[in-house]
């Protein structure tokens, strides 16, 4: 088993698959894009297949395939439902920007894949594409409606709140969790790269004082078994749920359980962390099994008691959210 300098069990590995995105989000990618890494410098299916059969000889059970965007990928159709079939993974799931989802809702569910995140930070057209750059809301809009009546569930909306851009659209996506069966996860903007530097902070204290003044108290629910970092809610007779994920107002690092394997093949021990440890020169070496197991134990051992971000932001991390898959 992954375990720690402070005794916490590492079963959860995110994947980025890809570091190319078909939206350009102002607090992930700068207006100008970014330069993309080369086809030869990206991890092959193959590859990811070999190492996540070594993450679960280790204790990873869970997995997340993020981007930038996964869907954008070519072969992805192919290479989920062998990724799924592996025994020992109790959770596989994925996020996405939800462009390409209505054409992906048929494999992912012949491939098992029930909860999806969609990263939707505007219910509002003409402000989705202000973040966003691209003008796509509806297209998104009718991905979640169609993977909500085809049964996926949870079906999580992540939304980063920015103060003077979208934090006057709290109380809509909270009435959307009262009338909808969606999870609705607020998530404080991070200082990740140059652009996010610039946007003005939004604690979920003040969203979750919002919420409250106007539908009322928040119900906690339990957390469940392969849960994140969410501190979890719901509204009396609400048909969704509220989550909170508060990295720098309220730490959770004592509970980490994650690593995080970039598009390039690097291990990163926390998200707020330039730290990381590279696995894809060995791979392509042609090592044995036992030194890709080396490599996770030195990116475990790496792994902080708490990332060093706080309310200041006199830090910050060098690499950007479209590197890291967030």
């Amino acid at each position: 088993m992954l375990v720690d300098g402070f005794r916490r069990r590492i079963n959860y590995l995110r994947i980025s698959i890809t570091d190319r995105c078909n939206l350009r989000c102002i607090y992930c990618v700068p207006p100008t894009g970014e330069r993309k890494l080369r086809h030869k410098d990206i991890l092959r299916y193959e590859e990811l297949l070999r190492i996540v059969r070594i993450a679960i000889e280790l204790g990873i059970n869970k997995i997340r395939l993020t981007g930038g965007e996964p869907f954008v990928r070519k072969g992805i159709g192919e290479f989920i439902p062998m990724l799924t079939s592996i025994k020992g993974l109790d959770d596989v799931s994925l996020t996405t920007n939800g462009v390409y989802l209505k054409d992906n809702l048929d494999m992912l569910k012949a491939a098992g894949i029930e909860r999806i995140n969609v990263s939707i930070d505007s219910l509002k057209r003409l402000n989705f594409k202000f973040i966003t750059r691209f003008d796509y809301f509806t297209r998104v809009w009718e991905g979640i409606e169609m993977a909500r009546d085809m049964g996926f569930s949870p079906i999580k909306l992540n939304v980063v709140v920015m103060k003077g851009i979208n934090d006057n659209e709290v109380l809509d996506f909270g009435r959307l969790a009262i009338e909808r069966p969606y999870h609705i996860r607020f998530i404080e903007c991070m200082p990740i790269g140059l652009q996010a530097n610039s946007l003005a902070f939004t604690p979920n204290s003040e969203i979750e004082k919002a919420l409250v003044d106007e539908f009322g108290p928040l119900i906690p629910v339990s957390p469940g078994e392969n849960d994140g970092p969410a501190r979890r809610f719901r509204f009396d007779g609400g048909e969704g749920e509220i989550g909170f994920i508060s990295p720098i107002s309220h730490s959770f690092c004592q509970g980490c359980n994650r690593l995080r394997l970039t598009a390039n093949g690097m291990l990163l021990p926390c998200l707020l962390s330039d730290r990381e440890v590279g696995i894809k020169d060995p791979l392509r070496r042609g090592c044995l099994d036992e030194e890709l197991i080396e490599v996770f134990l030195k990116a475990v051992d790496l792994k902080p008691q708490r990332h060093p971000l706080n309310l200041d932001h006199q830090q910050r991390v060098q690499r950007k959210m479209c590197a890291i898959g967030g």
